[in-house]
């Protein structure tokens, strides 16, 4: 099995609804995504599936020295050698590669993120540094789309904290900033005892206000002249916006439940935004 061929099992396997996007892409920058995907998901599987931090800590220091390896033009692991084939082919920049591992790091221990800042910061490091990195793999990207890349990574992560707040709180994590708790009047033990309120509710709901700020902040950013290069991009925006709206009709219930789009919605949403339609 080459490298590309094994990022190519891992992206299938995880069966994510950016894979969507990936069909329209040419062969070489459809390649070239499933081994970004392969890579987030190899670094984020360590935080996710192994219950030591020590240990864990241990697997995510590896990939930091593979990460130098690649740069070096010596990678061990297949993900690596097939990250080193992209690297200069996409001009993808070694301090958003380090940034993601640097964000699946923060996940080892319960975080508290102070305020919506240190939640930014966070999120730029697992899904902004994704979202350029991507955006430099689909077009040459101005550095406004480097910009809107960026707010839309925002965007797509605050939608994942929503539909993921039971599950995260089943491993010990909160993602809702304490200033946002503090506004509402809730601490963060109710969050991780998944005891369901009406503060908690107006809690998600203020996330999800933002996660559509940070949409239309985004598309407001895209140059109309880097659209068509950027819809795979588009195509991620529309099916985790529609996402985001489905969490709100199901009023937040995403305590003991995964909240997702039947396969029929994703599909119509994402042939949509192929087509040119913006995702409002």
């Amino acid at each position: 099995m080459t490298p590309e061929e094994y990022c190519a099992k891992k992206a299938a396997a995880a069966g994510s609804s950016f894979t969507i996007a990936f069909k329209l892409l040419p062969p070489a920058k459809r390649s070239a995504m499933e081994v970004l995907y392969a890579y987030c998901r190899e670094v984020d599987d360590i935080a996710d599936d192994v219950s030591d931090p020590t240990v864990a800590g241990i697997k995510l220091s590896w990939w930091a020295t593979e990460l130098d390896r690649v740069r070096h033009g010596q990678p061990e692991h297949p993900v690596g050698k097939a990250l080193q084939a992209i690297r200069l082919r996409f001009s993808l920049a070694d301090e958003d590669l380090d940034a993601i591992l640097q964000g699946v790091q923060q996940d080892l221990h319960p975080m508290h993120l102070e305020d919506w800042a240190a939640l930014d910061a966070y999120c730029d490091r697992v899904a902004g540094a994704v979202g350029r990195l991507s955006a430099r793999i689909f077009h040459p990207p101005s550095a406004q789309t480097l910009r809107y890349a960026t707010e839309l990574g925002t965007a797509l992560q605050y939608t994942n904290i929503l539909r993921d707040v039971g599950e995260d709180a089943r491993r010990g994590r909160v993602y809702l900033p304490d200033a946002l708790l503090q506004e509402v009047g809730i601490e963060r033990r109710e969050v991780l005892r998944l005891t369901p309120s009406g503060p908690l509710l107006k809690a998600l709901a203020t996330l999800a206000d933002r996660a559509h700020q940070r949409y239309d902040r985004a598309l407001g950013l895209l140059p109309a002249d880097e659209r068509w290069g950027q819809r795979a991009g588009l195509i991620m925006a529309a099916v985790y916006r529609d996402l985001l709206r489905a969490i709100e009709e199901a009023n937040f219930d995403v305590l003991n439940q995964r909240i997702s789009l039947g396969p029929l919605r994703k599909a119509w949403v994402a042939a949509a935004a192929a087509l040119g339609q913006l995702p409002r």
